[in-house]
């Protein structure tokens, strides 16, 4: 969660503030502003002070927070329900609470694809929104799966985008869908819906690989050791490896993406199971 922070104090001083997240944050801050932030009563959270905590400044707590996952866990329950309950003031106070997260989701899609980041941020916000309401509450890991719900909305508003006819020369003519050149999260998305990859495991993959994000650094998002994500990437490769040679035998083989993501995958033996592999917490 650190990368987070530094990726969201980094970026924070030129951020459009017509664009959505921009837009929830000043009213997020409005609403912690003094004197009568918008607090929770630290008592009801092991490892908070005894007292009134203001969200900006609980934000930063769980930011920094290297505890048992419960922990933040029991405090994202307890924002979830006051949303369902009591609607809008905490529902962005919620979304205010997952900024860093939420802007680095806009941020991956928005550097793969083309488009209005106006239309990315939107949906990464529905899509969190949506979260909020159908989230389970009883199972671990309660913000990685409102975050993965952000994800999984704006990839796929996304997708279809890239999928929709062009325009050409002021009128709409029917062409064939552009090609996703140099859009290899296309290609995890496949293999996730092939049953192929967990949601977690292309997540790994998509970061570490895509990314400038290191497996350590990942590993700690997600409460692994290295050791463990390591395995479970090179676990995860070698069956996407084989689903793309088996799916360039049935397929187009000049598919620009599949080619893309087999140069930058290593070379794999076939494996038949998907054994001993983690699920990821956010799914």
């Amino acid at each position: 969660m650190a990368s987070h922070r530094v990726e969201y104090e980094r970026s924070s001083a030129v951020r459009d503030p017509l664009l959505p997240l921009a837009s929830a944050g000043a009213s997020f801050t409005w609403l912690v502003t003094p004197p009568q932030p918008l607090a929770v009563d630290g008592r009801f959270f092991q490892g908070m002070p005894n007292r009134r905590i203001p969200l900006d400044e609980l934000r930063d707590r769980l930011i920094r927070h290297r505890g048992p996952s419960r922990n933040r866990d029991a405090v994202w329950a307890y924002l979830v329900r006051r949303s369902r309950r009591e609607g809008a003031t905490w529902a962005l106070a919620c979304v205010g609470m997952a900024l860093p997260g939420l802007y680095g989701v806009a941020r991956r899609l928005s550097s793969r694809f083309p488009g209005d980041p106006f239309d990315v941020q939107a949906e990464v916000l529905s899509g969190f929104l949506r979260g909020l309401n159908g989230v389970d509450l009883a199972r671990p890991h309660v913000f990685p799966r409102l975050r993965w719900a952000a994800y999984r909305q704006g990839h796929a508003s996304l997708v279809e985008a890239l999928d929709a006819p062009t325009p050409m020369a002021g009128e709409f003519w029917s062409v064939p869908p552009r090609p996703p050149w140099g859009h290899p999260d296309l290609v995890l998305a496949r293999a996730v819906r092939a049953g192929i990859l967990h949601a977690g495991e292309a997540d790994l993959i998509g970061a570490t690989r895509l990314e400038e994000e290191s497996v350590a650094d990942w590993a700690v998002r997600h409460e692994m050791t290295s050791a463990a994500a390591y395995k479970a990437r090179r676990r995860a490769e070698a069956r996407l490896v084989e689903f793309l040679r088996d799916e360039t035998g049935r397929s187009d083989l000049d598919d620009p993406v599949v080619a893309f993501a087999l140069d930058h995958l290593p070379p794999s033996r076939t494996l038949t199971r998907r054994g001993g592999v983690p699920r990821s917490p956010g799914c």
